[in-house]
């Protein structure tokens, strides 16, 4: 065998590098109850934002801005 102790520096180093990842935290200190009521405001607020924006004539929600189709 050539490689050695390949595969345990890989799993050392792997266990390393998800002892620093706090991306999905679940560590909030919310129970599931009060964590779907903030996500459920946050997106309340987002849909709210978008519709001022739709009706204050920001009608590129979209995202084609200035693009025509050909006939």
């Amino acid at each position: 065998m050539t490689r050695g102790n390949q595969r345990e520096r890989d799993r050392e180093r792997a266990q390393a590098r998800a002892g620093h990842k706090t991306k999905n935290s679940k560590e909030d200190g919310l129970t599931p109850e009060q964590r779907r009521e903030r996500d459920a405001k946050a997106l309340q607020e987002k849909a709210a934002r978008k519709a001022a924006q739709a009706a204050a004539g920001g009608n590129n929600v979209g995202g084609r801005v200035g693009k025509s189709t050909k006939n």
